[in-house]
Protein backbone atom coordinates (compact mmCIF):
# COMPACT_ATOMS: atom_id res chain seq x y z
CA UNK A 1 0.00 0.00 0.00
CA UNK A 2 2.86 2.33 0.84
CA UNK A 3 4.61 1.66 -2.44
CA UNK A 4 1.43 2.42 -4.38
CA UNK A 5 0.90 5.78 -2.60
CA UNK A 6 4.55 6.71 -3.12
CA UNK A 7 4.29 5.95 -6.85
CA UNK A 8 1.12 8.01 -7.06
CA UNK A 9 2.77 11.03 -5.40
CA UNK A 10 5.76 10.73 -7.71
CA UNK A 11 3.51 10.66 -10.78
CA UNK A 12 1.56 13.71 -9.58
CA UNK A 13 4.75 15.65 -8.93
CA UNK A 14 6.09 14.97 -12.43
CA UNK A 15 2.89 15.86 -14.29
CA UNK A 16 2.99 19.05 -16.36
CA UNK A 17 0.13 21.50 -15.92
CA UNK A 18 -0.68 23.27 -19.23
CA UNK A 19 -2.09 26.25 -17.33
CA UNK A 20 1.31 26.85 -15.77
CA UNK A 21 2.59 28.12 -19.13
CA UNK A 22 0.02 30.91 -19.04
CA UNK A 23 0.43 31.67 -15.33
CA UNK A 24 3.34 34.08 -15.11
CA UNK A 25 3.61 34.21 -11.26
CA UNK A 26 3.73 30.41 -11.08
CA UNK A 27 6.63 30.23 -13.47
CA UNK A 28 8.80 32.45 -11.29
CA UNK A 29 12.10 33.79 -12.54
CA UNK A 30 13.27 30.66 -14.30
CA UNK A 31 14.67 30.41 -17.79
CA UNK A 32 12.46 31.62 -20.62
CA UNK A 33 12.13 30.01 -24.02
CA UNK A 34 12.95 31.99 -27.13
CA UNK A 35 11.85 31.07 -30.64
CA UNK A 36 14.61 30.60 -33.19
CA UNK A 37 14.12 32.57 -36.36
CA UNK A 38 13.20 30.25 -39.18
CA UNK A 39 14.82 30.48 -42.59
CA UNK A 40 17.69 32.69 -41.44
CA UNK A 41 20.53 32.37 -43.93
CA UNK A 42 23.99 31.60 -42.68
CA UNK A 43 22.93 30.77 -39.12
CA UNK A 44 24.46 27.76 -37.36
CA UNK A 45 23.87 26.43 -33.81
CA UNK A 46 27.56 26.92 -33.06
CA UNK A 47 27.29 30.64 -33.71
CA UNK A 48 27.32 32.79 -30.63
CA UNK A 49 24.80 35.30 -31.91
CA UNK A 50 21.94 36.17 -29.60
CA UNK A 51 18.56 35.37 -31.07
CA UNK A 52 15.91 37.96 -30.30
CA UNK A 53 12.24 37.77 -31.07
CA UNK A 54 11.10 40.35 -33.58
CA UNK A 55 7.75 42.09 -33.05
CA UNK A 56 5.08 41.50 -35.65
CA UNK A 57 4.04 44.56 -37.66
CA UNK A 58 1.17 46.49 -36.19
CA UNK A 59 -2.22 45.51 -37.57
CA UNK A 60 -4.75 48.07 -38.64
CA UNK A 61 -7.69 46.16 -37.12
CA UNK A 62 -7.21 45.74 -33.37
CA UNK A 63 -9.34 44.68 -30.45
CA UNK A 64 -10.66 47.60 -28.44
CA UNK A 65 -12.32 47.39 -25.07
CA UNK A 66 -14.44 50.45 -25.82
CA UNK A 67 -16.16 50.17 -29.19
CA UNK A 68 -16.26 53.38 -31.20
CA UNK A 69 -18.19 54.13 -34.40
CA UNK A 70 -16.22 54.31 -37.62
CA UNK A 71 -18.77 56.22 -39.65
CA UNK A 72 -21.57 58.72 -39.19
CA UNK A 73 -24.25 56.08 -39.70
CA UNK A 74 -22.67 53.82 -37.10
CA UNK A 75 -22.60 56.75 -34.66
CA UNK A 76 -26.32 57.29 -35.27
CA UNK A 77 -26.95 53.58 -34.70
CA UNK A 78 -25.09 53.55 -31.37
CA UNK A 79 -26.87 56.71 -30.21
CA UNK A 80 -30.24 55.25 -31.18
CA UNK A 81 -29.58 52.09 -29.16
CA UNK A 82 -28.87 54.27 -26.12
CA UNK A 83 -32.01 56.42 -26.42
CA UNK A 84 -34.71 54.35 -28.16
CA UNK A 85 -36.53 51.22 -27.06
CA UNK A 86 -36.78 49.87 -30.62
CA UNK A 87 -34.06 50.18 -33.24
CA UNK A 88 -34.01 48.70 -36.74
CA UNK A 89 -30.59 48.57 -38.42
CA UNK A 90 -30.67 47.92 -42.16
CA UNK A 91 -27.55 47.63 -44.27
CA UNK A 92 -25.30 45.42 -46.37
CA UNK A 93 -22.91 42.80 -45.04
CA UNK A 94 -19.94 43.99 -43.01
CA UNK A 95 -21.39 47.25 -41.72
CA UNK A 96 -21.23 46.13 -38.07
CA UNK A 97 -24.96 45.78 -37.44
CA UNK A 98 -24.83 42.60 -35.37
CA UNK A 99 -21.50 43.38 -33.72
CA UNK A 100 -22.53 46.84 -32.52
CA UNK A 101 -25.87 45.51 -31.26
CA UNK A 102 -24.22 42.76 -29.22
CA UNK A 103 -21.59 45.18 -27.90
CA UNK A 104 -24.36 47.47 -26.66
CA UNK A 105 -26.16 44.50 -25.15
CA UNK A 106 -23.07 43.38 -23.21
CA UNK A 107 -22.42 46.97 -22.12
CA UNK A 108 -25.99 47.36 -20.83
CA UNK A 109 -25.71 44.06 -18.95
CA UNK A 110 -22.40 45.00 -17.34
CA UNK A 111 -23.75 48.40 -16.25
CA UNK A 112 -26.85 46.82 -14.72
CA UNK A 113 -29.31 48.48 -17.10
CA UNK A 114 -30.79 45.09 -18.02
CA UNK A 115 -30.87 41.74 -16.28
CA UNK A 116 -30.47 39.50 -19.32
CA UNK A 117 -29.62 39.37 -23.02
CA UNK A 118 -31.86 37.56 -25.49
CA UNK A 119 -30.46 36.81 -28.95
CA UNK A 120 -32.65 35.34 -31.64
CA UNK A 121 -32.04 34.32 -35.23
CA UNK A 122 -34.09 32.46 -37.85
CA UNK A 123 -32.90 28.95 -38.65
CA UNK A 124 -32.81 29.37 -42.42
CA UNK A 125 -30.17 27.88 -44.74
CA UNK A 126 -28.25 30.20 -47.06
CA UNK A 127 -29.78 28.97 -50.30
CA UNK A 128 -29.01 25.26 -49.88
CA UNK A 129 -30.62 22.27 -48.20
CA UNK A 130 -28.40 21.05 -45.37
CA UNK A 131 -30.76 18.26 -44.37
CA UNK A 132 -31.15 16.71 -40.94
CA UNK A 133 -28.40 17.51 -38.47
CA UNK A 134 -27.31 15.02 -35.77
CA UNK A 135 -27.71 15.53 -32.05
CA UNK A 136 -30.31 17.12 -29.82
CA UNK A 137 -32.09 20.43 -30.30
CA UNK A 138 -29.12 22.53 -29.18
CA UNK A 139 -26.77 20.62 -31.50
CA UNK A 140 -29.11 21.10 -34.44
CA UNK A 141 -29.42 24.86 -33.86
CA UNK A 142 -25.74 25.50 -33.08
CA UNK A 143 -24.64 26.05 -36.74
CA UNK A 144 -27.36 28.66 -37.27
CA UNK A 145 -26.52 30.55 -34.06
CA UNK A 146 -22.73 30.39 -34.46
CA UNK A 147 -22.36 34.05 -35.59
CA UNK A 148 -23.94 35.19 -32.32
CA UNK A 149 -21.51 33.08 -30.29
CA UNK A 150 -18.60 34.56 -32.25
CA UNK A 151 -19.69 38.13 -31.50
CA UNK A 152 -20.21 37.33 -27.81
CA UNK A 153 -16.84 35.62 -27.47
CA UNK A 154 -15.19 38.78 -28.78
CA UNK A 155 -16.60 40.83 -25.89
CA UNK A 156 -16.59 38.26 -23.06
CA UNK A 157 -14.03 35.77 -21.82
CA UNK A 158 -14.78 32.07 -22.39
CA UNK A 159 -15.43 31.57 -18.68
CA UNK A 160 -17.84 34.50 -18.46
CA UNK A 161 -19.71 33.43 -21.58
CA UNK A 162 -20.03 29.82 -20.43
CA UNK A 163 -21.27 30.89 -16.98
CA UNK A 164 -23.80 33.40 -18.35
CA UNK A 165 -25.18 30.90 -20.84
CA UNK A 166 -25.50 28.24 -18.13
CA UNK A 167 -27.26 30.63 -15.75
CA UNK A 168 -29.61 31.98 -18.42
CA UNK A 169 -28.27 35.53 -18.21
CA UNK A 170 -27.53 35.25 -21.93
CA UNK A 171 -30.15 33.34 -23.88
CA UNK A 172 -29.79 32.35 -27.53
CA UNK A 173 -33.01 31.03 -29.01
CA UNK A 174 -34.48 30.51 -32.48
CA UNK A 175 -37.38 32.67 -33.53
CA UNK A 176 -39.78 29.72 -33.44
CA UNK A 177 -39.58 29.62 -29.63
CA UNK A 178 -40.36 33.31 -29.03
CA UNK A 179 -44.15 33.26 -29.33
CA UNK A 180 -46.07 33.95 -26.12
CA UNK A 181 -43.15 35.49 -24.22
CA UNK A 182 -42.87 38.92 -22.61
CA UNK A 183 -39.28 40.13 -22.34
CA UNK A 184 -38.89 42.58 -19.46
CA UNK A 185 -35.58 44.11 -18.32
CA UNK A 186 -33.80 42.62 -21.31
CA UNK A 187 -31.73 43.62 -24.30
CA UNK A 188 -33.11 41.75 -27.31
CA UNK A 189 -31.23 41.39 -30.61
CA UNK A 190 -33.03 39.91 -33.62
CA UNK A 191 -30.33 39.06 -36.16
CA UNK A 192 -30.74 38.24 -39.88
CA UNK A 193 -34.26 39.63 -39.81
CA UNK A 194 -34.40 39.66 -43.62
CA UNK A 195 -35.11 35.92 -43.36
CA UNK A 196 -38.25 36.57 -41.31
CA UNK A 197 -41.71 36.93 -42.76
CA UNK A 198 -43.87 39.94 -41.94
CA UNK A 199 -45.95 37.79 -39.57
CA UNK A 200 -42.84 36.60 -37.72
CA UNK A 201 -41.54 40.16 -37.33
CA UNK A 202 -44.92 41.30 -36.01
CA UNK A 203 -44.78 38.50 -33.43
CA UNK A 204 -41.21 39.41 -32.43
CA UNK A 205 -41.89 43.13 -32.13
CA UNK A 206 -44.78 42.52 -29.75
CA UNK A 207 -42.49 40.59 -27.34
CA UNK A 208 -41.03 43.90 -26.10
CA UNK A 209 -41.62 44.44 -22.38
CA UNK A 210 -40.86 47.06 -19.76
CA UNK A 211 -37.35 48.49 -19.42
CA UNK A 212 -36.20 46.59 -22.50
CA UNK A 213 -34.43 47.46 -25.72
CA UNK A 214 -34.95 45.60 -28.97
CA UNK A 215 -32.58 45.84 -31.95
CA UNK A 216 -33.50 44.29 -35.29
CA UNK A 217 -30.69 43.85 -37.81
CA UNK A 218 -30.75 42.64 -41.38
CA UNK A 219 -30.04 43.28 -45.03
CA UNK A 220 -33.19 43.35 -47.20
CA UNK A 221 -31.04 42.77 -50.26
CA UNK A 222 -29.64 39.45 -49.01
CA UNK A 223 -32.73 37.50 -48.05
CA UNK A 224 -32.66 33.72 -48.33
CA UNK A 225 -36.45 33.77 -48.72
CA UNK A 226 -38.36 34.68 -51.83
CA UNK A 227 -38.61 38.48 -52.19
CA UNK A 228 -42.36 38.49 -51.58
CA UNK A 229 -41.96 36.56 -48.31
CA UNK A 230 -39.33 38.72 -46.60
CA UNK A 231 -41.06 41.25 -44.35
CA UNK A 232 -38.12 43.34 -43.10
CA UNK A 233 -38.34 46.18 -45.62
CA UNK A 234 -42.12 46.51 -45.19
CA UNK A 235 -41.90 46.46 -41.40
CA UNK A 236 -39.07 49.05 -41.36
CA UNK A 237 -41.12 51.48 -43.46
CA UNK A 238 -43.98 51.31 -40.96
CA UNK A 239 -41.72 51.55 -37.91
CA UNK A 240 -40.24 54.85 -39.13
CA UNK A 241 -43.52 56.56 -38.23
CA UNK A 242 -43.23 55.65 -34.53
CA UNK A 243 -41.78 58.23 -32.15
CA UNK A 244 -40.16 55.66 -29.87
CA UNK A 245 -38.53 53.72 -32.69
CA UNK A 246 -35.58 54.49 -34.92
CA UNK A 247 -34.62 53.05 -38.31
CA UNK A 248 -30.96 53.41 -39.28
CA UNK A 249 -29.95 52.63 -42.86
CA UNK A 250 -26.28 51.74 -43.33
CA UNK A 251 -24.53 51.89 -46.69
CA UNK A 252 -21.53 50.40 -48.46
CA UNK A 253 -19.39 53.24 -47.13
CA UNK A 254 -19.97 51.92 -43.59
CA UNK A 255 -18.39 48.51 -44.30
CA UNK A 256 -15.67 47.74 -41.73
CA UNK A 257 -14.56 44.39 -43.14
CA UNK A 258 -11.93 44.00 -45.84
CA UNK A 259 -11.96 46.98 -48.25
CA UNK A 260 -12.81 44.58 -51.07
CA UNK A 261 -16.19 43.88 -49.45
CA UNK A 262 -17.42 47.40 -50.16
CA UNK A 263 -16.15 47.19 -53.74
CA UNK A 264 -17.76 43.77 -54.25
CA UNK A 265 -21.10 45.12 -53.03
CA UNK A 266 -20.98 47.80 -55.73
CA UNK A 267 -19.95 45.32 -58.43
CA UNK A 268 -22.27 42.48 -57.48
Amino acid sequence: MGKRNAAKRLKTATEVRPSAWFDEPARGKGAHLHAIEGGRRGWHPDDGDTITNTQAPERTQRYQKTVKPRSENQAQLMEAMDTRALVCALGPAGTGKTYLAICKAVEALQKGKVSKIVLSRPAVEAGEQIGFLPGGMEDKLAPYLRPLYDALSDRLSPGQLKHMLAEGVIEIAPIGFMRGRTLNNAFIVIDEAQNCTYTQLKMLLTRLGWHSTMVITGDPGQSDLLPEFSGLAKAAEKLEALSGASVIRLEAGDVVRHPLVAEMLDVL
